[in-house]
């Protein structure tokens, strides 16, 4: 079964880039020419994906106006929008529920993850889990480890109780099923770190070691590295 769609969750405030993104959401930051998201797409159609669905939170009005001015082939546009009240990543994923298929990819919106996206999905296809999170060997150096992976085992995951035994870090993208948010349903505002951490303490959380590493936008040390890599590939 290939899973082609995509929740992408860009719905957050980039406190981090301003002033620049003061009067813009950080997807349509400039990376070499064109905002971000045009790259975003572009490797996500690379990877098959036919149905992005875009978590929109602040000024995401301008991001789907953008959108609109691509006529990109093969590869559908939807937007669900937080609203006045920003839901936070899972109250994201779970407004927008309605329009994702049974199995879904879900992504940062400040990630470019330049990784085989099908090699991801037949394992997760393989494990019979609910969940899968992509990891990777961080060692603290990108960012801050997060994870506890032992030979294709997830063990622990904690953004705020980190630890020494933490070498790996989430690497920012995963595949759910829907039957994850009915655990949820009464919940407005959450963050997925949850949704992730009930389904790893279920052992319903499959861990996949992605071997290439991240790039991301939201620093300006990101920014300039990110640039730096797509100008060069």
């Amino acid at each position: 079964m290939e899973i082609n769609n995509l929740a992408l969750l860009a719905g957050g405030l980039a406190t981090r880039l301003k002033p620049l993104t003061e009067t813009i959401p950080k997807s349509l930051v400039d990376i070499n020419g064109n905002p971000f998201i045009y790259h975003q797409l572009k490797l996500l159609k690379e990877n098959g994906i036919k149905k992005v669905v875009i978590c929109a939170g602040a000024m995401g009005d301008q991001l789907e106006n953008y959108t609109k001015t691509l006529i990109p082939e093969d590869i559908e546009i939807v937007y669900s929008h937080d609203g006045e009240k920003l839901l936070g990543t899972g109250g994201a994923l779970m407004n927008a529920i309605g329009y994702l298929d049974e199995k879904f990819f879900v992504m940062y919106g400040d990630s470019y993850l330049d990784t085989d996206f099908n090699n991801i999905n037949k394992y997760f296809l393989n494990q019979n889990k609910s969940g899968l999170m992509t990891v990777f060997r961080n060692e603290g150096k990108w960012d801050s480890s997060n994870i506890e992976y032992d030979n294709g085992i997830l063990i622990s995951y904690d953004k705020k109780n980190k630890t020494e035994r933490m070498k790996y870090i989430d690497y920012g993208l995963g595949i759910l099923s829907k039957s994850v948010f009915e655990e949820f349903k009464d919940k407005k505002v959450f963050d997925l770190e949850e949704v992730y951490k009930s389904l790893l303490n279920k052992n319903e959380l499959s861990g996949y070691e992605v071997k290439e590493r991240f790039y991301e936008i939201g620093s300006f040390n990101g920014l300039d590295e990110t640039r730096e890599y797509l100008q060069e590939n």
